[in-house]
């Protein structure tokens, strides 16, 4: 990749060192242009109309993802967060009494708590799966969960927000196939920063934002549900968009993805969610992926040889989220020093990840990207108190 265009294409490169890109990641020039001109022309001939004039760049948005993604452009829907993408496929399962769902230790706590609602709801039961010594879920031991039986949804993140590790997606896809359970996957951290295909993961659903790794627009996300399933759900709520009126005692759901979709919609983020998926298809997900996987290295061996810190990053897949502590200095002081430097990093805390059986500490996170340097490695480093 040429990294000097990449870095001319992204305005923010020339301000800050922007090591944050697990929480949201700097657009290319490309999406903001297409953000800001739609709304622009919104301003100015009305937001029907403009949607109506550029409805081509918000159809294209379908296909752009599901390039990306290796799925059907009737298998994507746009939602306005990961969140509610994750939620409108979750929430979708007609979950009965006695129903398990399988997780693992480095679940995210808003899916816990879901999680909890739907057992509390409809007597669903919790099961979280153990992990390898090196903190990736154990496919021996979710392969027995799966034998068990009752088992209706295998739910778990591709890359937790907390510990740098890659969970087996694909390996827990073929489980899960093998036992004919529904597999949910939550791609918010993976979509944009590593390649992946549904095809080859083998997931029923996934979701993803457009804020992270993948560089759109905040405010934007994506659902996939995979069409061999998709008269199986019912959407939690539906509008005009999801299902058609037929009479006072009928209504006919979409038969595609778009009835997880809502009628109203942030339209230059969703025009701007598929440019933003051009961009990464154009440059190539194996070149992201091996680009971010080899900066992120360099960050963990650097900071292996500081005195006083302690990398916390599990797994033997390991992405481009660096978690550390540094002795006698607290996270956040260490976030805001970095600020100081014009280095953006962030701390994770042990309240999103409730399931994980270590209590892990308040930590830094320090998230690299492609377009990142090794010169912002340094910097960062510099910015660290020392010991």
């Amino acid at each position: 990749m040429d990294i000097g265009r990449i870095r001319t294409d992204t305005p923010g490169c020339a301000r800050v060192a922007h090591l944050n890109n697990a929480g949201a990641a700097l657009p290319p020039y490309p999406v903001i242009e297409a953000v800001n001109g739609h709304f622009a022309l919104e301003s100015t001939i009305g937001g029907y109309e403009a949607a109506e004039q550029n409805a081509e760049a918000v159809q294209h948005f379908y296909d752009a993802v599901a390039g990306l993604i290796g799925a059907g452009a009737d298998e994507v829907a746009y939602v306005e967060n990961a969140t509610r993408a994750w939620d409108m496929a979750f929430y979708s399962i007609p979950f009965a009494d006695g129903d398990r769902i399988l997780t693992t230790t480095s679940e995210y706590s808003s899916n816990a708590i879901a999680y909890r609602q739907m057992a509390e709801a409809k007597g669903a039961k919790v099961d979280v799966v153990p992990d390898e010594a090196d903190g990736t879920l154990s496919l021996e031991a979710l392969e027995a969960e799966l034998a068990k039986g009752d088992v209706r949804l295998v739910s778990l993140n591709h890359i937790p927000t907390q510990n740098g590790l890659i969970n087996p997606a694909a390996e827990v896809g073929r489980l899960c196939r093998e036992h004919g359970v529904l597999y949910l996957l939550d791609a918010c951290q993976s979509v944009g920063q590593l390649a992946v295909d549904v095809e080859e993961i083998g997931c029923d659903m996934l979701s993803a934002t457009g804020r992270k790794y993948l560089r759109g627009p905040r405010g934007t996300g994506f659902l996939f549900v995979r069409r061999d399933i998709l008269r199986t759900l019912v959407p939690p709520f539906l509008d005009l968009r999801a299902a058609d009126w037929k009479s006072p005692d009928g209504i006919e759901m979409r038969d595609d993805a778009r009835r997880f979709e809502t009628w109203e919609r942030y339209v230059a983020g969703q025009i701007g969610l598929g440019v933003a998926a051009d961009y990464a298809t154009g440059l190539g997900m194996a070149n992201i992926e091996a680009r971010v996987t080899d900066l992120a290295a360099r960050l963990r061996a650097a900071l292996a040889e500081r005195p006083g810190v302690t990398v916390l990053d599990k797994g033997a897949r390991q992405s481009g989220i660096v978690t550390f502590t540094v002795d006698g200095h607290e996270p956040d002081a260490i976030k805001k020093a970095a600020r100081a430097h014009d280095v953006n990093i962030n701390v994770t805390y042990p309240a999103s990840h409730g399931y994980d059986p270590d209590a892990r500490p308040t930590a830094v996170r320090a998230s690299v990207h492609y377009y990142n340097t090794e010169e912002e490695l340094e910097r960062l480093l510099a910015a660290l108190p020392q010991k």
